[in-house]
């Protein structure tokens, strides 16, 4: 039973939802996102979308969570957006980005340049005192987790000092050094 995929989706004002067979389309002051559909019908009844599977098989109800959730992210995508933040933690570790290009120095002997995706918005802070803060901003949910996450492997944390690309509010597990 899917508990998730039998929630309907409530479509907040200014966003439309265009169903054709084989897929949706979800506008909103954002930008736009398609997602193709099988095995599932999708219905729109009094701005809400309630998503209903053909079967009780196992594909069918895996299927129905997974689309009502990706759903419902696009949607949200288009109306509010998604903001991901990495912490750059280390000695002498900095970011800056011109436009679409971000410029990380992580301790290598270069400077790691990457050119992102036009629908992501990348914002860089530096405060003297505190850690560099990378800010993605996009309406596609799964292409900034894609982003950062491709940020964070660069230099993932590393478990003694704790120095590395982390996303903020992110716990490292610590591990205690030598004992002499």
């Amino acid at each position: 039973m899917s508990r998730i995929g039998k929630s309907p989706i409530v479509i907040p004002d200014g966003v439309t939802v265009d169903i054709k067979d084989g897929g949706i389309t979800v506008k909103g002051k954002l930008g736009e996102l398609t997602q193709a559909i099988d095995g599932i019908t999708i219905k729109q009844e009094e701005g809400n979308l309630v998503l209903e599977r053909p079967s009780e098989s196992k594909e069918h109800k895996a299927k129905h969570g997974l689309y009502r959730a990706l759903i419902n992210n696009m949607v949200e995508g288009v109306s509010k957006g998604f903001t991901k933040e990495l912490e750059l933690v280390g000695v002498g570790y900095r970011a800056s980005n011109q436009g679409q290009k971000l410029d990380l120095a992580l301790g290598f002997s270069h400077n790691i340049v990457m050119n992102l995706a036009p629908e992501v918005k990348v914002e860089t802070i530096s405060e003297k005192g505190k850690n560099p803060i990378v800010k993605l901003t996009s309406y596609d949910k799964q292409l900034v987790g894609q982003v950062a996450a491709k940020i964070r492997s660069f230099r993932k944390p590393e478990p003694y000092k704790g120095k590395g690309v982390k996303f903020v509010g992110e716990v490292i597990r610590r591990k205690a050094g030598k004992s002499a």
